[in-house]
């Protein structure tokens, strides 16, 4: 989105983003859910909150929109929505702001008390009053936020406590977040005056000999920083290139020992943190020795644990550390110029960072393969089919593309026939569709973002690796796959977690398959066939009644997060139909012509390696006769004998199975020993 946009225009451009996000999404949401869904992905970006949950409720007088809550359950978030369906921004009076904080509130209350007992076990808000309910004296903080695509002038609201939990508010309107958007930073600025707010300065040391850059050294005191973070949290934040990683690694552990037992030797043992600025306004005493007064868009780019662990310390209920001893080095550098700062800050990140490790895809935003697959999405257009228009997929690089596109149609039919000739996905998309593909479900379920950036992390493990047409009309086809999953599942009414139900489906299908789906077939048709269709249905069943009995009644959402579910899932026995059968490619078609290395973007671990080598080494004579003794038992599918068959004849030819091929001949062969096949 431009800088240079007026209110009306920024309005106009996010307006339409939730009506597009209405037509791509299947989920059986109002718009004020889409507004809910587009908001929760700005405030990500600008470092409001951590994996939001979308999950509406309304009813009894209470409302919830979307809901976060922090792995310690010490912090709970719960986003209320009031949707304005106008072309042009209007007001939203108090008085409704007001009543959708009120419903906020009492359902907070009714949370922590018997919520839960209104709900069916498999119903998502059962899940959110649950862990609250279970949590309830765990929880410390509570904010209520009222997200509204309206103009709202300025609320002040006092904080309150409900069963020891301090409760906060906020509210964002389309004016707040135009401001946001508009200032190029995606957040609002933090301007902190030292002397009006603590009623203190900061002495310092400054050196001014760069061009580019002014650096101050100083020392801050621990109670003053904790003061900081308990104020803007992760606002300040914003451009550190990983999140508080909790007091769960040994770094973390060892900061919250030495606020404990040895305060005084803080300072000599910590590295402290590193500060990014816009300015810093300087004060000097009769000696003319200079003191930070004031800080304008303060970031902590390193040291974010350091700051985060001082906070939980100072506030630990059980054993609170005693900050007033506690001194931390701080370097602030002033990027004087803006269009320095995005190359700057993230190298001050990376090099001053010596404590956790930083992970590559953590600096992904302009990686060279989501530029190629932009490339790629504005040149191919996928076949017309059954009287259907081409479609232009589109892909969404950066933030707002789609919705400038649209603002260029002058006419309401001209946008709807943009949108049927062009369907939108983004780096989340594709990120949620290959990890998917690749049977890594639990990684899907952990959110968006989180979910992306283990997707670039398994990418930056294939250097150089470079998507072309077949690899971008198979990412096509897996999109369809999905999407598709997830009507097919919305309309089977499971009553709740649809989206860990969509990626579990289409994972344990790929498994079974051995991914041998035809994806050339569904980006030809741009459809999935009937039997395919059917298919995902009974899977879906299969995979809803694991996924909601976890064991010892752990949340459901938390299980779909973990490995142990997909392996569990994995490992229960299943039939694919006849019909499904037939239409498998016999072996997986590699994804990019004679390059198998570039069909997926996993790099083989030396088990997976040493599986294929196994695979390998038994002679071809061995996997025909497995095949022959398979059909005339009948111990395997048909699908299972055809696969047999087929590592038989790459050992004939001297070449080596795929992964996924090793993977499950190597486990039709292990079992055929056990049921009494001899070599």
């Amino acid at each position: 989105m431009s800088k240079n946009q007026t209110l009306d225009e920024f309005y106009s451009t996010f307006r339409e983003e939730v009506l597009c996000a209405s037509d791509t999404e299947t989920s059986g949401w109002t718009t004020e859910d889409f507004l809910t869904n587009v908001m929760m992905e700005y405030l990500e970006e600008a470092g409001e909150v951590t994996d939001p949950v979308i999950c509406p409720f309304r009813g009894y007088g209470l409302q919830m929109n979307a809901y976060a809550i922090s792995e310690d359950c010490e912090s709970v978030d719960i986003f209320v929505s009031i949707y304005s369906d106008s072309e042009q921004p209007r007001s939203v009076s108090q008085a409704d702001i007001d009543a959708a904080i009120k419903r906020a509130i009492q359902l907070y209350h009714k949370a922590i008390n018997d919520l839960y007992t209104a709900f069916q076990k498999d119903n998502d808000t059962y899940e959110f009053a649950i862990t609250l309910h279970q949590n309830k004296d765990n929880i410390k903080y509570v904010r209520i936020c009222a997200l509204t695509n309206g103009l709202v002038k300025p609320i002040a609201l006092k904080n309150i406590t409900i069963g020891g939990a301090e409760i906060s508010f906020s509210l964002w309107d389309v004016d707040r977040l135009y401001r946001c958007v508009t200032s190029g930073k995606m957040r609002e600025t933090i301007e902190i005056d030292f002397e009006e707010k603590f009623q203190t300065s900061i002495p310092c040391i400054e050196n001014n000999t760069s061009k580019k850059y002014s650096v101050y050294l100083a020392i801050i005191n621990g109670d003053l920083l904790a003061a900081l973070y308990d104020e803007f949290r992760d606002r300040l934040l914003e451009k550190n290139v990983r999140s508080f990683l909790q007091v769960k690694g040994g770094v973390n552990k060892g900061i919250r020992d030495t606020l404990r037992d040895e305060p005084d030797m803080f300072l000599a043992y910590n590295n402290g943190i590193s500060v990014t600025a816009e300015s810093v306004e300087i004060v000097r005493d009769e000696n003319g020795k200079p003191s930070i007064k004031r800080i304008r868009d303060m970031q902590i780019v390193n040291g974010g644990q350091t700051t985060a662990s001082i906070f939980n310390a100072k506030n630990d209920r059980k054993n609170a550390a005693d900050l007033s001893q506690v001194f931390v080095q701080m370097k602030i550098s002033v990027i004087h110029s803006a269009d320095d700062m995005n190359e700057i800050v993230p190298r001050i990140s990376t090099f001053a960072n010596t404590q956790n490790k930083i992970q590559v895809a953590d600096f992904s935003a302009n990686d060279p393969f989501h530029r190629r697959i932009e490339e790629l999405s504005r040149t191919i257009w996928a076949p017309a089919q059954g009287g259907m228009k081409p479609r232009n997929w589109f892909y969404e690089r950066a933030r707002g593309q789609y919705a400038d596109m649209l603002t260029r149609e002058s006419t309401t039919k001209r946008k709807k026939e943009y949108k049927e000739t062009h369907p939108l996905f983004t780096k989340t998309d594709l990120a949620k569709y290959e990890n998917t593909w690749d049977q890594l479900p639990w990684q899907v379920s952990e959110g968006a973002q989180k979910n992306f950036h283990k997707f670039m992390l398994r990418l930056k493990e294939r250097k150089g690796f470079a998507p072309d047409e077949i690899y971008y009309q198979n990412l096509i086809a897996k999109a369809i796959l999905f999407r598709q999953t997830e009507k097919l599942v919305q309309k089977q009414q499971y009553g709740g977690y649809r989206a860990n139900i969509v990626t579990y489906t289409l994972a344990f299908l790929s498994f079974e398959t051995a991914q041998r789906i035809d994806l050339e077939r569904i980006w030809k048709e741009q459809a999935l066939t009937p039997d395919l269709e059917r298919e995902i249905i009974e899977v879906s069943k299969f995979v809803q009644s694991l996924i909601v009995n976890p064991p010892g009644g752990a949340n459901v959402g938390e299980w779909c997060k973990k490995e142990k579910c997909w392996q569990s899932i994995r490992d229960h026995e299943y039939t694919l139909s006849d019909e499904l059968q037939h239409e498998l490619l016999s072996v997986a078609r590699p994804a990019i012509g004679s390059q198998p290395a570039t069909g997926s973007i996993d790099s083989l671990t030396d088990e997976e390696l040493a599986l294929i080598d196994e695979a390998a080494a038994i002679p071809a004579e061995t996997w025909f006769a497995l095949s022959r003794w398979a059909k005339e038992t009948r111990n395997f599918q048909p699908w299972q004998r055809s696969l047999l068959f087929s590592v038989g004849t790459l050992a004939g030819r001297g070449q080596k199975p795929s992964i996924k091929q090793a993977t499950h001949a190597m486990k039709a062969y292990k079992s055929a020993l056990e049921k009494g096949f001899t070599v």
